[in-house]
């Protein structure tokens, strides 16, 4: 391991049987996720789940982030059937709910506009029944890019601040803090539930966590994922500090006192955790009517604290 990790960073293995028949499924199909490809210690959990996060756009970025394992480079060719690809992985594993993600692509003309737009109409077109989060990158924060992937109509339009201002530029250099939280608010204005998420350890201090989540709320961001900094190499920036279970608990109270519709805090908990299940606590929260077509992905939910990477459940269980 690069860094020694405290006792509560740990990931039970739980194999229930829909995470054994996707497993067996991807294998044989030889499907891509980012939950295995990147080793998410949730995946047992998501994939029981029916939900699962795909990368598009290849397998380097034209920016670099100190706390991200993809490569640094230039990306090879659009790949202009990707879309129909992932779409096609989403129906091969008969998912309730896919993330999106990718890499910055600013040797594009578009930025990859196009790309992360045409894979949500994609999977939507071939999956009607299942929800789409778009985790997009900042697109310059052009007005017109940020208009046409909310045309797309995802779920849930996500973009991750990550860290505090202070930090930011050293840590995101090619990103602008005030920007980000401008694409937020963009995709508040054209109607989307939109969404968030900070890293913890990089070297933030507590007050300007709360300053990053007033901020957030501000720019219009209805849900926020908080999780602990994991470095992926020793080529990364070294963790600041072991953000505690309790320190996540204070924080998901808080967040949700300042407004937050939706939150999900803990250090295993990444930006796609158990994101059906926070789209459809926000649509319910903001009077939405849920479509008779994505019912299914709020039956059961309860309120959070009961999700197995939640810092509520870890020290319900002596974490």
């Amino acid at each position: 391991p690069v860094e020694r990790k405290p006792e509560w960073i740990k990931a039970k293995v739980q194999m229930g049987p829909e995470f054994v028949g996707l497993k067996n499924l991807v294998k044989k199909e030889g499907l891509h996720t980012v939950c295995e490809e990147a080793g998410c210690p949730n995946i047992f959990e998501c994939w029981e789940d029916k939900e699962a996060t795909f990368l598009i756009g290849g397998s380097e970025c034209t920016r670099r982030c100190d706390f991200c394992q993809i490569d640094t480079g230039k990306p090879s060719p659009l790949d202009r059937l990707e879309p129909t690809k992932v779409a096609r992985s989403v129906q091969s594993m008969n998912l309730r709910y896919a993330t999106v993600t990718g890499v910055a692509r600013d040797d594009l003309e578009d930025e990859g506009v196009w790309l992360y737009a045409e894979t949500v109409r994609k999977i939507h077109e071939l999956n009607p029944g299942t929800g789409v989060e778009l985790l997009i990158p900042d697109f310059s924060g052009n007005p017109d890019h940020i208009a046409a992937i909310c045309d797309s109509a995802p779920e849930v339009f996500a973009h991750n601040v990550e860290t505090v201002p202070r930090i930011f530029k050293r840590i995101r250099p090619a990103f602008r803090y005030e920007r980000s939280l401008d694409v937020i608010t963009q995709g508040r204005n054209h109607g989307m539930v939109t969404k968030s998420n900070l890293i913890l350890g990089m070297g933030e201090t507590r007050e300007e966590i709360s300053e990053a989540l007033r901020d957030l709320h501000e720019a219009g961001c209805d849900l926020v994922t908080i999780t602990q900094y994991l470095r992926p190499s020793e080529r990364h920036l070294p963790v600041d500090r072991w953000v505690k279970p309790q320190e996540f608990v204070d924080l998901a109270d808080e967040a949700e006192q300042i407004g937050f519709l939706g939150v999900m805090s803990g250090p295993l908990v990444r930006s796609s955790y158990r994101a059906g299940r926070l789209w459809a606590t926000a649509m319910r929260k903001k009077g939405r009517d849920i479509p008779a077509h994505l019912a299914h992905i709020a039956e059961g939910i309860q309120d959070s604290g009961t999700t197995r990477q939640e810092a509520r459940t870890l020290l319900t269980h002596g974490a």
